[in-house]
């Protein structure tokens, strides 16, 4: 008896690490997914046998990658709200924050090749879009200026291909990439290209983590508004001039080096050289950091 109910809990077990914790009205299986979705108003065809399986293999991933799940979860509530206007002053889709939660996990990032910030911008990508890249400046860690780098590039992908999906999918396997698989393949939409594994995977990744952080309670992720993260309030400083020492330069404004630095991860260095009077705007925290 002891070894049945040994080999009970094992097979609960499995049947968790496989599916995760859905509530009873989710009736989740990894065959014949039928749930309707669209992306940025264009529908899913989910009545595809290999989307239904490609979308499936996300939606199961992510739901039981619980620790990264929690914490864009966590995130979003201190991230989109700055990332969701200016989104909307472009014209991009506001579906187009979760393409940015699987870039980066709404983290400053670094991959291996060299792209950097929320935004996964590679250096030259980032200067062609209007952004400064220097040893002690890096604007593709500046959210706003990068956000709108990528809504630069997401109009033009769109204008190219006339679709939001394809151009969510050129923002990893680039615009030629995409066009050149589109001419190879004789077919007009993503879902009928055979592309890379990781360009192949990617809108449904988005997908995924739009239907779970939109749904989180559903499944599984009931986090209080209490244990979410915030964004702290701050002051703007206009800097037209060199800084010699970035952390007496805090300590004049009442902060620390640490604390600039987390506030403007974009000052990468210890000082500003700023030969050319060029302004810069220096966020500075108003509160979060002191005892009431």
């Amino acid at each position: 008896m002891k070894k049945i109910m040994i080999l009970g809990a094992v097979a609960v077990l499995a049947s968790f690490l496989i599916y995760g914790v859905v509530s009873d009205d989710t009736k989740y299986s990894p065959v014949g997914y039928s749930l309707k979705m669209d992306f940025s108003g264009e529908e899913v065809p989910t009545f595809m046998a290999d989307v239904q399986e490609r979308l499936d293999k996300e939606m199961i991933t992510n739901m039981n990658y619980h620790t990264n799940t929690t914490l864009v979860i966590k995130r979003a509530n201190k991230v989109f709200p700055i990332i969701e206007p200016i989104l909307a002053k472009y014209g991009v889709p506001d579906d187009f924050k979760y393409l940015a939660v699987i870039e980066s996990s709404l983290v400053n990032a670094v991959s291996p090749a060299g792209a950097r910030g929320v935004w996964q911008f590679m250096p030259a990508t980032a200067k062609e879009k209007g952004m400064e890249v220097s040893d002690e400046v890096d604007e593709r860690y500046h959210l706003e200026k990068s956000t709108e780098a990528a809504c630069k590039y997401l109009l033009g992908a769109k204008e190219k291909f006339g679709s939001w999906t394809l151009a969510a999918a050129s923002y990893n396997g680039g615009m030629n990439g995409i066009f050149k698989k589109m001419e190879e393949q004789q077919v007009d939409n993503y879902y009928d290209l055979l592309l890379t594994e990781e360009t192949s995977r990617y809108v449904f990744r988005i997908l995924a983590l739009k239907e779970i952080m939109k749904n989180s309670d559903k499944y599984g992720f009931s986090i209080p508004k209490e244990a979410l993260y915030y964004t702290i309030p701050t002051k703007k400083i206009v800097i037209d001039s060199s800084i010699t020492d970035l952390a007496k330069f805090a300590k004049t404004q009442g902060v620390n080096y640490k604390i600039l630095k987390i506030h403007n991860p974009w000052l990468r260095d210890k000082k500003l050289t700023n030969n050319s009077r060029k302004k810069y705007e220096i966020e500075i925290p108003t509160s979060g950091y002191h005892k009431e």
